[in-house]
């Protein structure tokens, strides 16, 4: 019989500002449909139905000033920029009022998207999965404490691709806020942490190409940069 040597998988981990620590990623959780004009951009209803949930896995992380690949199954790739909140704590079944008590701190992330395939997903009522959690799919800017910070409720989200302005929001927009996602989270899972979550997309999503330089913004943190690269095959 044939003997494989398992190599465990990576450590991903997030730059943390002024510190020469990493962060280490857990689990990275992903809410959808979580600001009004992206829900009627993408053809939903406005209605604040329970938060839209998935996962990516944590080797899809890429860390600022890198270059992704462009992915293979999809001829529309498209880039939705998110304020991003890291946990130091969790546990089940979290109080609303107890939730800021859990965080570490906020950065800016990208949730890459294989759009075509979603709308097929969507149309057919399968899961996301493809869509959403492959290779490079998680870009994530370095982390800023909580302590310096302070607690973010408000804040312009922007997104450019070459300079040009495409996603120009405020996080005191999202359907369900911060506190309350993390609430929501742990009525399904066990947080714990290391966890990541990336918050919802504001309006203005749009397809990349390779060469497309993206930066990624919101107020009080250091901004995401971004480059697509060529076909990853």
């Amino acid at each position: 019989m044939m003997a494989y040597a398992l190599t465990p998988p990576q450590q991903a981990y997030l730059d943390i500002v002024g510190s020469d620590e990493k962060f280490p990623v857990r689990r990275i959780y992903c809410i959808g449909k979580n600001y009004v004009a992206h829900v009627i951009e993408m053809g939903g209803e406005v209605e604040r139905d329970p938060p839209v949930i998935f996962q990516k896995p944590n080797d899809s992380v890429v860390r600022n000033g890198g270059e992704i690949p462009y992915p293979v199954y999809t001829e529309n790739f498209h880039y939705e920029g998110e304020l991003v909140v890291a946990l130091k704590s969790g546990g089940h079944h979290i109080p609303v009022a107890e939730a800021a008590g859990h965080v570490f701190g906020y950065a800016v992330g990208l949730d890459m998207t294989r759009r075509d395939h979603q709308a097929r997903a969507l149309e057919n009522g399968l899961p996301w999965e493809i869509t959403k959690s492959f290779d490079h799919s998680a870009p994530i800017g370095p982390i800023s404490r909580i302590e310096d910070t302070g607690v973010l409720t408000a804040g312009r989200i922007t997104l450019s691709v070459n300079g040009e302005t495409r996603q120009d929001g405020d996080i005191g927009w999202m359907i369900w806020k911060i506190d309350e996602i993390i609430s929501k989270l742990s009525e399904q899972f066990r947080l714990a942490p290391g966890d990541v979550i990336m918050t919802g997309t504001p309006a203005g999503v749009g397809a990349v190409v390779s060469g497309d330089e993206l930066v990624v913004h919101v107020d009080g943190l250091q901004d995401l940069h971004l480059r697509i690269g060529g076909p990853a095959a």
